[in-house]
């Protein structure tokens, strides 16, 4: 009799513990996932007031240094209410398997205005215009660990994918303020094209991206050639120390090898244009609640960048060398009863030098004239950027910043320098020059963002 209780209660034991897995699995199969999406979006601009501006021509025929950096051409004295981007962006869960991103911008509102250059994302009328920035669909976990994603989206280097927090942009913090040193010129931070991102971890504690795009960012493509990106990361000590290494590569143009001859004075590369970029970067930070830091430096080497004319009359290109290094470091000054930061502080400095292998160029006693083909890669100018400032922020995702921003300009070469032919450097190119101008800009930032 004991026999027979002690099995009837291990067998109702055993249908109890059934009961209560099948009903588990029963909620697990049935329960339907529910498409959703979110609206989010962030828009900032300032006030801005330049309080110096860079110019090496004259006050009729100005000359101005830095492309199409922030304020380059604005005179000084000059102020206005600006925005500087406005997001407004969609992110769709389709199915446990796939999502999408969509993204509308509107950016860089410079339209010949005071800052005498036509820039930006400007109408005819002059009037602040949105764009298709992002557009792609993910497909998670196409095999373990590792997403695809195609369309428009962010690049290696600047990619979000919520393990992702190793980008120099995300740990720097304050794109409201500026691009990172690699953004200011132009590698693209986002493309259309196909890409993988992948974690070699549970944790995402280490991982990669691998893309191929056309490198034209929003527009068109306008040749065969294909921009190949790729980057590896890793994070040790809790996710504190942050290291990523990142690699890109474009073939531009690709001339045709056209022996010396009796009408080709310039043989084999001396003629076609041979024209190819890749860059390397590393990016190291430490990044705590309390403060981070950071460091990025890259080498972009461009091969027949630098467009020379000779006096032999013909034409030459030669390689361009830039290397870039940015410091960062902000903090927390006071933080309410959450912990959330109230206010805070951040500076940062870079020092961009365009001019390697310039010296070699100028030095060729055949030389004329030289132009750069990569406007962003001018090799005669020097840059030292400067910004520093305070984060006030009464509400979580509302930012008030006053802040300074400054860029000092300087030519590699000297304005009474020549080479041994007796060419002189300034007659080569007009941006030689022994002047030291700096654009300064003093701003009050406001920066804030919904729907997240």
């Amino acid at each position: 009799m004991k026999k027979s209780i002690t099995k009837i209660s291990i067998y109702c034991s055993l249908f109890l513990s059934l009961a209560g897995a099948a009903k588990a699995q029963s909620a697990d199969t049935t329960a339907e996932f529910k498409p959703s999406g979110k609206l989010w979006g962030y828009a900032f601009g300032d006030y801005a007031y330049k309080g110096s501006s860079d110019n090496i021509g004259t006050a009729t025929t100005p000359v101005y240094r830095g492309g199409s950096n922030q304020y380059t051409g604005m005179p000084a004295s000059a102020n206005m209410f600006q925005f500087r981007r406005i997001y407004l962006g969609y992110n769709y869960d389709i199915s446990q398997h796939f999502s999408a991103e969509f993204l509308l911008a509107a950016e860089d509102d410079f339209n010949g205005g005071l800052d005498n250059q036509a820039a930006g994302d400007i109408l005819t009328n002059g009037k602040f215009a949105p764009y298709i920035k992002l557009a792609n669909i993910r497909w998670k976990n196409l095999w373990h660990n590792t997403d695809l994603v195609i369309g428009q989206q962010a690049t290696p280097g600047f990619a979000k994918t919520g393990r992702n927090d190793q980008t120099s942009e995300e740990v720097w913090a304050y794109r409201s303020i500026e691009r990172t040193i690699s953004d200011i010129r132009r590698t693209p931070s986002y493309d259309m094209g196909a890409s993988l991102q992948g974690w070699f971890d549970q944790k995402g504690c280490f991982g990669y991206t691998a893309m191929v795009g056309n490198g034209s960012s929003a527009k068109p493509e306008t040749d065969n050639n294909k921009w190949f990106y790729g980057d590896v990361y890793a994070k040790f000590f809790e996710k504190r120390l942050i290291v990523q290494l990142y690699q890109d590569y474009e073939k531009l143009n690709w001339g045709v090898y056209v022996p010396k001859s009796s009408t080709n004075a310039a043989p084999g590369f001396n003629g076609p244009l041979y024209h190819d970029r890749n860059m390397t970067k590393l990016f190291v930070a430490w990044n705590t609640k309390m403060f981070t830091a950071g460091t990025e430096v890259f080498q972009n080497t461009i091969l027949g960048d630098t467009k020379v004319t000779g006096k032999d009359g013909q034409t030459y290109y030669r390689t361009s060398k830039a290397m870039g290094l940015s410091v960062f470091v902000r903090g927390r000054i006071l933080a309410n009863e959450a912990g959330n930061q109230v206010l805070g502080y951040f500076a940062r400095y870079d020092n961009y030098n365009p001019s390697g292998n310039l010296s070699n160029v100028v030095s060729d006693p055949n030389i004329k004239s030289y132009t750069a083909t990569t406007s962003n890669y001018e090799p005669t100018t020097k840059e030292q950027f400067v910004t520093f400032g305070l984060d006030f922020t009464p509400f979580k995702n509302i930012h008030f910043m006053p802040n300074v921003w400054m860029n000092t300009y300087n030519s590699d070469l000297s304005v009474t320098g020549a080479n041994a032919s007796g060419t002189k450097y300034s007659t080569m190119n007009s941006l030689v020059s022994g002047v030291k101008g700096t654009d300064a800009v003093y701003r009050f930032t406001f920066y804030y963002v919904f729907g997240k």
